[in-house]
């Protein structure tokens, strides 16, 4: 099964597909999976803006849905994605919004059906669609606010996405909680200590959505009425300053959208940060009608496949290398940035402007630049800055949040096991080559971040990742994912020197060995489907450990996916925030690579 010559020939087929992947400037761009759920918040956006002007691009985006609804009348976030409330939702909302339900009056009976089935309120007999007593106002709401509990953060945009629809009748926007937008005119600096129900990167729809929420349905308290009305002008001029200069919030068509609607439905739709954000939505639209969950992941992609290269001595000739260090060099933020007033010295996922420095592409970058060639003074200067910005993140629990140390306790603000991993990873790679005080720095985040992941780690041997998720997964988590990150940068810690017992490792890969499946591959949880992206990052971790079977199983079913073409078929385990699904086209590629590359470097060891 594991000719090492077919390991090879497949290992060189699909190095050789990745490397045709780069782009005229050098690097990796990628593509990310049309999403539904931002084709309709664009669509809406553009029909609270201006129905006319935009008449093209909304129809284009309607008939994009129209031809990617699910077999039971729902929408998933991506075209391989299960149907949720959320996504199908925000696409019934779309086709009332565009005023379109009777050119898909079939389509949206469907979607009002497949909603009230999941609210537990059924059809009668004759499958009719019509609205019964109490609905949608007496259960949608409900239904979505259950799905995200306290985290306001896409509950509340997308009730008010259905109010401004006119899905939630006329006395919709009374259904949606108030949002204190009026925190925003506070100084940032206390915003972590207000406990905000938003997390951190929402601060615009915190924003926008509140000052609409406000405006439809003000609050009966004339204190905090009389209150908004005056800070409104202030946390809109704030609004602006959180704006990039192409209009995309994260480079986010959801957020975009949300805030440009919610301007709209004010009467703010020529406002400066509805414009622009309409122009945004207009440059980004697919020539097929969708839109992405967000623009590119370049940065992240690049980085990926850097590490992957680097099991192959010489994959990367030196200009490519040379290439590419200067380009991630200029990726680095070097001044505090305007959205999470971030300190300089962080990477973002893009080359965008929309991109905010995080705490998974920081450690991405450093090591990226780590195999990118020997450190010049300019390099040691932008790994020194990166390697600080990572440690002053650093939670008091000793993990690693993804943008803000400290900001609350909702996902997306917490410390992470997949992060933290990575953040040691990169302080470990870096760590020879400070000085010696910042060597003791490092020494002690380490420790801190060591003893988190230890605290953390389940009695069954898993870590659980932020980042990353399975829809055929207890919860839609992804240990397989987690756990092999953790695996692999404790593997490099040991080889280090720096930890000699490595009880948490060993535990954690006889996990990933006995949730292999019976076909040799790996999904996020043994018994879900087997994908190329999952499998590979097990073998990734696996490789060189006691668990030789599991590996050749692992090997032997990827080798047969390079060799039938099925290899580079995208799962949808990327978790963006807000629970919200993607699937890149370059993860199986990437993480193949990787894989190959270092089942085949042991084997030569």
């Amino acid at each position: 099964m594991n000719d090492p010559a077919r390991i090879g020939a497949a290992l060189r087929h699909a190095t050789s597909a990745l490397l045709a992947e780069t782009n005229d400037a050098g690097h990796w761009t990628g593509e990310l999976s049309s999403s539904a759920l931002s084709t309709a918040t664009a669509v809406v956006a553009l029909a609270s803006v201006d129905p006319a002007i935009h008449h093209a691009c909304i129809r284009g985006g309607l008939r994009w849905l129209a031809g990617n609804v699910n077999a039971d009348g729902g929408w998933g976030d991506t075209t391989k994605s299960k149907s949720n409330i959320s996504t199908t939702a925000l696409c019934w909302a779309a086709f009332g919004a565009a005023k379109a339900d009777h050119d898909f009056s079939g389509l949206v009976q469907r979607a009002d059906i497949w909603l009230q089935k999941e609210c537990g309120v059924m059809a009668d007999s004759s499958g009719r669609a019509a609205p019964l007593p109490g609905w949608p106002g007496a259960f949608l709401p409900a239904a979505i606010a259950h799905r995200y509990g306290k985290d306001r953060t896409f509950s509340v945009p997308i009730l008010m996405t259905l109010a401004l629809s006119g899905r939630l009748g006329p006395f919709g926007w009374r259904l949606i909680p108030k949002l204190p937008f009026e925190l925003a005119a506070i100084s940032h600096r206390f915003w972590g200590a207000l406990r905000l129900p938003v997390v951190s990167y929402a601060l615009p729809a915190l924003i926008a959505i509140g000052q609409a929420i406000h405006h439809h349905a003000p609050t009966r308290n004339p204190v905090t009425r009389t209150l908004r009305a005056i800070v409104r002008r202030k946390t809109l001029r704030v609004l602006e300053t959180l704006q990039p200069g192409n209009g995309g919030f994260l480079e986010a068509t959801p957020l975009t959208s949300f805030v440009t609607m919610s301007l709209a439905s004010m009467g703010l739709g020529s406002h400066v940060v509805a414009s622009k954000g309409v122009a945004f939505l207009t440059a980004s639209v697919r020539p097929d009608g969708s839109w992405p969950i967000d623009t590119n992941l370049a940065t992240w992609t690049t980085t990926l496949a850097v590490k992957a290269l680097s099991h192959q001595p010489g994959a990367l000739p030196a200009e490519k290398c040379r290439v590419l260090h200067r380009w991630l060099i200029r990726q680095q933020w070097l001044h505090e940035h305007p959205y999470t007033h971030a300190a300089p010295g962080g990477w973002a996922w893009t080359d965008l402007p929309g991109g905010v420095p995080d705490a998974d592409d920081t450690p991405g970058a450093l090591l990226a630049l780590k195999h990118l060639g020997p450190p010049d003074e300019a390099t040691r200067a932008a790994v020194l800055s990166g390697v600080r910005w990572l440690i002053g993140l650093q939670n008091r629990d000793g993990g690693i949040p993804t943008f803000c140390r400290g900001w609350g306790a909702l996902p997306f603000d917490r410390s992470s096991q997949d992060l933290t991993a990575h953040a040691l990873r990169a302080w470990n790679a870096w760590r020879p080559d400070l000085g010696p005080r910042d060597r003791v720095a490092v020494v002690g985040a380490m420790n801190r971040g060591l003893c988190y992941l230890v605290r953390t780690q389940r009695e069954d041997g898993a870590w659980v990742p932020l980042w990353f998720g399975n829809e055929h997964a207890p919860g839609d988590e992804n240990p397989l994912h987690g756990t092999a990150h953790v695996v692999i940068a404790l593997r490099e810690l040991s080889e280090s020197g720096l930890i000699t017992a490595n009880a948490p490792a060993a535990r954690g890969a006889a996990w990933i060995a006995s949730s292999q499946n019976d076909d040799g591959g790996w999904g996020g949880v043994r018994g879900a489907p087997s994908s190329v992206e999952e499998t590979a990052l097990a073998l990734e971790a696996l490789a060189g450990t006691s668990h030789s079977d599991s590996v050749g199983r692992g090997v032997g079913w990827l080798v047969s996916r390079v060799e039938s073409g099925a290899w580079r078929e995208p799962a949808p385990i990327g978790f963006y925030f807000a629970r919200l699904w993607y699937f890149e086209r370059l993860y199986p590629l990437i993480w193949t690579v990787g894989a190959l590359g270092r089942a085949s470097r042991i084997t030569r060891t």
